[in-house]
């Protein structure tokens, strides 16, 4: 996903939320980089995310199947998003960044299935991109 300037990887287990999330962030704005996977450079210390040809453009929407939306070819990633549960879900995490082959990337965990999923991303990209 992209937000605003910042690319957003989403990661979960088959079945989590992801598109679900993904959903969520097209409807107020973000675009579509990449939906089941992307391929990820390292580029000038920056980790980049982009579409491969061959699902770009493309996004799998259970109920609806295979369907076109707005896309962007690749995004710099500023936050790693990881899908649990609730109660696995620490109030105040230690936790806060990841190495991402070798970048150190900020990281999140949220809850797909709680309303304010896609407000908790949104204000963790907020906070990226005004520091």
């Amino acid at each position: 996903m992209s937000i605003g300037r910042t690319g957003v990887l989403i990661r979960g287990a088959s079945g989590a939320g992801k598109s679900d999330l993904a959903l969520r962030l097209i409807d107020r704005g973000a675009v579509l980089v990449a939906d089941d996977y992307c391929d990820v450079a390292v580029e000038n210390g920056a980790v980049v995310l982009s579409a491969p040809t061959t699902i770009a453009g493309r996004m799998e929407v259970r109920g609806l199947g295979i369907v076109p939306v707005k896309h962007q070819s690749s995004a710099r990633l500023g936050l790693i998003v990881d899908l649990a549960r609730g109660d696995t879900i620490e109030r105040l995490p230690e936790k806060t960044t990841e190495d991402l082959n070798g970048v150190a990337v900020r990281w999140m965990s949220i809850d797909p299935t709680h309303a304010s999923a896609d407000a908790k991303v949104r204000m963790a990209v907020a906070q990226l991109e005004h520091s």
